[in-house]
């Protein structure tokens, strides 16, 4: 059996920043529909729930449009 690295382990890597990740949205994509979803987290949480009626779902990262600062 394979021995995990501890949390403590100083090669441990999850995170590269604390700050929130916000530069894409995320299409989930299967045969019967798809849905856009704005964070990480809603992707995980969509995938748990409905992978099991979905195996053929994909996720694609569509970056978000820049915010254009000045006068329209």
């Amino acid at each position: 059996m394979t021995k995990l690295i501890e949390k403590d382990d100083p090669r441990y890597f999850s995170q590269t920043c604390n700050k929130p990740y916000d530069r894409h949205y995320y299409k989930m994509v299967c045969k019967s529909k798809s849905v856009v979803l704005e964070s990480w987290e809603e992707v995980q949480e969509y995938w748990w729930n409905n992978i099991a009626l979905n195996p053929d779902m994909i996720v694609e990262t569509i970056d978000k449009p820049k915010q254009r600062k000045g006068f329209k």
